[in-house]
């Protein structure tokens, strides 16, 4: 069995940018790792998660309730390990994930009363790695940007047109919401956070990234 190294964050936090530094960094330590990013939008596994984010189930995230949502989100990570890096993971590879179970986490949570946040991490983890049999992973980084940090780096990555944002990313309550209950799901289940602003900009991707080699490297 490998290692499963999970990058989080809210949309505009600069997963993908990390993501995609990380095998280089491997490499330069000698070291293999595979990397993987969900939701699978390419794959048809990801096609319920898709109807979702466009807004066919209702045009708020709070339309569709916390459980049916992980649902969707959980069948697509099932579908990847089992074709796409489960193999490689078992024989002991290492795997760096752009969201995973920890996404369930944060945005489903977010939609319940705070009294109810505990409940639902317990039966989300014992639901995704016990029950359907997804590996629990070994590392969490979350990737702190305020809110409003992240929607100008949105409006950025879609030149201005606010209409390409799907119903997460456009609805800022929700977002506040999600950041709240990822303070606290981190500190529940042992996450580590980066901040990724200072004084109200975005720190630079070359800081950002050498903290969290600096976490990685505490895994291997």
């Amino acid at each position: 069995m490998g290692k499963l190294i999970v990058i989080e964050g809210l949309d505009g936090s600069g997963k993908s940018t990390q993501l995609n530094l990380l095998p280089e960094f491997f490499e330069s330590k000698g070291l293999d790792c595979k990397t993987v990013s969900f939701p699978c939008y390419e794959s048809d596994s990801s096609a319920l998660v898709k109807m979702y984010l466009k807004g066919e189930f209702g045009t708020k995230p709070s339309d569709v309730n916390a459980f049916a949502s992980s649902v969707f989100y959980t069948v697509d990570r099932f579908a990847s390990y089992k074709k796409d890096w489960g193999d490689f993971y078992n024989n002991g590879g290492v795997i760096i994930s752009g969201r995973y179970t920890t996404s369930n986490a944060v945005h489903q949570t977010s939609k319940l009363p705070k009294e109810e946040w505990e409940t639902f991490l317990d039966w989300l983890y014992d639901f995704e790695y016990n029950k359907v049999g997804i590996p629990k992973p070994d590392k969490v980084i979350f990737l702190d940007m305020p809110v409003d940090v992240s929607q100008k780096l949105l409006s950025g990555r879609y030149g201005g047109n606010e209409s390409q944002k799907d119903i997460h990313e456009s609805d800022t309550e929700y977002l506040s919401k999600c950041r709240e209950s990822a303070y606290f799901t981190a500190k529940y289940s042992d996450w580590t956070i980066i901040s990724c602003a200072e004084n109200g900009e975005p720190r630079s991707v070359e800081d950002i990234s050498k903290d969290i080699q600096n976490e990685v490297m505490k895994v291997l």
